[in-house]
């Protein structure tokens, strides 16, 4: 029996930002062995929040949970954080993620990018450390949505330093 296939395919950043329609929001996934962390944008995609943690489950029960959050919260595209190592190599969790986002694809018709997720959890964590105060209990509890809000707000600022740099070469022009 052949596998189905995503109908959609994974794009990158930029071109999420012109195949995703207007008002629709964006869904940034750290995705780990024990946990997701979830955050949506708003529908500007200027700002990307918070939402939830997943606990992981089952596979299938996962990947379906994700897809109905995708349809509760009218979600447009999809940002997922990618584990690259600090030398830029892709290990074993970079393929068990991007094997969940191919089988996520599946069950969604929606876009896909990765984002270049390299020390995202242990600047949130510093954050949560220096700015928020939280203890150590307290941080395990948030920091894989705030991981994910960090993912999905780096790729939202480099959408919009896209989107000025068109605007910029179209007023020069």
């Amino acid at each position: 029996m052949q596998e189905p296939v995503a109908a959609v395919p994974v794009v990158s950043v930029s071109e999420l930002s012109t195949v995703v329609p207007a008002g629709e929001r964006l869904l940034g996934l750290d995705i780990g062995s024990k946990r997701v962390g979830l955050a949506i944008s708003d529908e500007t995609r200027t700002v990307a929040t918070a939402d939830r943690v997943l606990e992981r489950e089952r596979y299938a029960d996962d990947l379906a949970r994700l897809a109905g959050l995708c349809r509760e919260h009218q979600v447009g595209g999809i940002v997922v954080g990618l584990p690259v190592s600090m030398d830029g190599t892709q290990g074993p969790q970079c393929q068990r993620v991007r094997q969940f986002a191919r089988d996520l694809l599946i069950r969604i018709d929606l876009p896909l990018a990765f984002w270049d997720e390299r020390l995202s959890t242990a600047a949130v964590d510093r954050m949560l450390i220096r700015e928020a105060d939280l203890s150590r209990k307290r941080r395990r509890a948030v920091i894989d949505r705030a991981a994910a809000a960090y993912i999905l707000q780096g790729a939202l600022d480099a959408m919009h330093a896209q989107r000025l740099s068109l605007k910029t070469a179209e007023d020069e022009a």
